[in-house]
């Protein structure tokens, strides 16, 4: 959310960053390339024209982060808002925020020692910190302004984001499933969220969500749901209705790909193995096609000849190919777990700005512990 929000800050014109390289340089953790790529940069930087060109009453484009890592991050963020509309409030947050002190900024650490009751547990200091910041929401929201309700909204994400971290780390050694929900959950709520406060100020906003194909992809359609995952495209569906969300998947047979063999592994080019012979992505791979996309609707004869259950490949940031049968596919039914698909039969791995890995912060990576 903090680093997202300083892409958002650059491409509606505000000034604290020269360009999109610098206002991409608050993504330092790992993947630190799946933000940081010449892909993203040259999208960022034309988002800023777009915006740039629109007539003033017209609304802008935003970039908002929707995930729940940032702990530590975000704290800082929270401090600093309470440090400048609330000072006595700001030394309670202080206060408050000092229980993840014990463990030296590393969340991992929290969630391990919580989790087995080894160290005193966060829960309540970050839920009292939410339910004040809330109480005093008409006070701290009209002190100037639409400024100061956007450095509201921004403030309370943050601090629920600390909330939702808290118990997320927490849960994360407790079993897969329910980090996993908890983490899909705080995506759509932050999407709500999000939705409301747009629809307050700028009117009705359309929200295009880029994620991996197995938040975005319905989770019913998969065998993640047999074991009680669910997912942003299922939970999408559920609350505003499957003709107010479009969900859009991509596939590949082969190629390239940008990620890492380990966790806080350098990022590495690496080849993609040709897809398995009973997967979806051979299925696509055999029309003999470079590219094409593929509508899977009620109509589409398409649905109904790929409606049996098949494999279906996911490649995150970390990815073995030597291991891939076992841990990248998984079985899937893709007419309804996508609406429609768009195949690339060669895909090509994005450039990292960085050649070397950054120095890594003492934040949880990206994804963890999904890879996803």
């Amino acid at each position: 959310w903090p680093d997202a929000w300083r892409v958002n800050r650059y491409v509606r014109g505000f000034a604290d960053d020269a360009d999109a390289d610098s206002a991409l340089s608050g993504f330092r953790r790992f993947p630190q390339w799946m933000w940081r790529n010449t892909d993203v940069l040259k999208f960022v930087e034309w988002l800023r024209g777009h915006n740039d060109a629109l007539p003033r009453e017209q609304s802008q484009v935003g970039f908002y982060g929707m995930d729940l890592y940032s702990l530590y991050g975000s704290i800082a963020e929270v401090l600093a808002y309470l440090n400048k509309v609330d000072p006595v409030a700001a030394r309670r947050a202080r206060f408050r925020y000092g229980c993840f002190g014990h463990f030296a900024e590393d969340a991992q650490a929290y969630g391990y020692a919580a989790g087995f009751d080894l160290g005193r547990s966060c829960e309540d200091a970050v839920v009292q910190q939410l339910v004040e910041l809330r109480q005093r929401r008409m006070d701290y929201a009209r002190r100037d302004g639409r400024v100061a309700e956007d450095e509201y909204f921004y403030a309370e994400q943050n601090t629920r984001l600390i909330k939702n971290a808290e118990r997320y780390y927490r849960t994360m050694f407790e079993g897969r499933t329910d980090s996993w929900n908890l983490r899909d959950s705080h995506m759509v709520d932050t999407l709500e969220a999000l939705m409301h406060y747009l629809d307050r100020h700028v009117g009705r906003a359309k929200f295009i969500v880029w994620a991996h194909n197995s938040h975005l992809g319905d989770a019913r359609a998969t065998d993640s749901s047999a074991q009680g995952q669910f997912n942003v495209g299922q939970l999408v569906r559920e609350r505003w209705g499957e003709d107010q969300a479009f969900l859009l998947g991509f596939t590949t047979h082969t190629g390239g790909v940008t990620a890492a063999s380990n966790w806080d592994g350098p990022a590495e080019r690496k080849r993609v193995r040709p897809s398995l012979p009973d997967s979806y992505e051979r299925v696509f791979h055999e029309a003999g096609l470079e590219k094409f996309l593929l509508l899977l609707n009620q109509q589409s004869p398409a649905r109904r000849l790929l409606q049996e259950p098949r494999l279906e490949r996911a490649i995150g940031v970390i990815y073995r190919p030597e291991t891939e049968r076992l841990s990248h596919y998984f079985e899937a039914r893709l007419p309804e777990q996508f609406d429609a698909v768009i195949h690339f039969d060669v895909t090509s791995a994005v450039q990292p700005l960085e050649e070397f890995p950054a120095l890594q912060s003492a934040e949880v990576p990206e994804t963890y512990p999904t890879g996803v």
